[in-house]
């Protein structure tokens, strides 16, 4: 790359790196997975930067890398959780259900536990603020397939907070 392409990619980076991590940590849940898929997302651009001729589709092309990337690594063997037979037992300082509030972090630890492709899609809708025709382009999908995913991830999310509440309620 020239010195003129170079420049154009460390302003873009420098506007948006932050938008960048926070939207790989609702696609992740974990603050160092995030950067790293950050890093995977700015890698790739900076590869293709100079065959980019839409520079008004750069966001769109670092957001489907960031989902690939986030959905990769979900399938990689050292990341799949363990399950067990029993549960702790929660402690007798639970606090009550009047204390318990649905706060950002419930929401967040619930999106961990929604399937990937299922969390792309309710990040890319909810977070990101795209509709379903852009979260469709985003995504390399049909637009059906965003609206499935959408009710499908929204019903696991929905499970996973009644448990929650159950469980500590």
């Amino acid at each position: 790359m020239d010195q003129r392409d170079e420049q154009e990619f460390a302003e873009y980076f420098a506007a948006r790196r932050d938008a960048v991590r926070r939207t790989a940590y609702m696609l992740c849940g974990d603050w160092h997975r995030a950067d790293d898929l950050a890093q995977t997302a700015f890698v790739a651009l900076h590869r293709r930067w100079k065959k980019i001729r839409d520079r008004a589709a750069t966001d769109a092309y670092v957001r489907k890398t960031l989902v690939r990337a986030s959905i990769d690594e979900s399938r990689r063997p050292w990341r799949r959780e363990w399950q067990t037979e029993t549960l702790p037992e929660p402690s007798d300082d639970t606090p009550g259900l009047d204390e318990l509030v649905a706060t950002r972090e419930d929401l967040l630890a619930a999106l961990k536990e929604v399937p990937p492709k299922q969390r792309a899609v309710l990040v890319m809708r909810f977070f990101e603020g795209l509709d379903v025709t852009s979260a469709a382009q985003a995504l390399g999908c049909s637009e059906g397939n965003v609206k499935s995913q959408t009710a499908r991830g929204l019903a696991n999310l929905k499970q996973v907070l009644e448990r929650e509440v159950e469980t500590n309620g």
